[in-house]
């Protein structure tokens, strides 16, 4: 699995603006008014490639307590979102889902992300669809564990 393929960019939410516009053409108050926002300039493509490199090498602080290999070796990140605010949201999963450290390692992985320069918000979401298995690993890991 290359970098990109796990990093995507979130375009901003358009909600606001429908609701705004259901309310003017119904002659309807808004009932969940957008909040005052202040412009966010875009991404560049250069600071999302420095993001995404700088968020690599932060999940690569992360390690699972029982195995030597850091998280992202070991395919424990699924998707990974970056909005043009530079909020973070990450969907990550465990080797299983009674491992005894699932209460804190989504916390390991927001403090590793939220030390990375620029990100401003963080969200780590454990998900366990698909099921995490041997196959998610990269060739590093397998190596590193003398699984050829």
């Amino acid at each position: 699995m290359s970098k990109h393929e796990i990093i995507s960019l979130s375009g901003e939410d358009e909600t606001s603006e429908t609701v705004s516009e259901t309310a003017r053409e119904t002659g309807q108050p808004e009932l969940f008014a957008p909040e005052e926002t202040t412009a966010v300039e875009p991404l560049a493509q250069e600071e999302l490639d420095r993001l995404t490199d700088e968020l690599i090498a932060s999940f690569k602080t992360v390690f699972d307590p029982e195995i030597p290999v850091d998280i992202y070796e070991l395919g424990l990140i699924y998707r990974v979102d970056i909005n043009d605010s530079r909020e973070v949201v990450v969907d990550m999963t465990l080797t299983a889902p009674g491992c005894p450290v699932a209460g804190e390692m989504p916390g390991w992985v927001q403090n590793a992300v939220m030390g990375v320069r620029g990100v401003s918000e963080c969200q780590v979401n454990l998900v366990f669809d698909p099921p995490w298995d041997s196959s998610k690993m990269s060739d590093e890991a397998k190596l590193q564990l003398n699984m050829f």
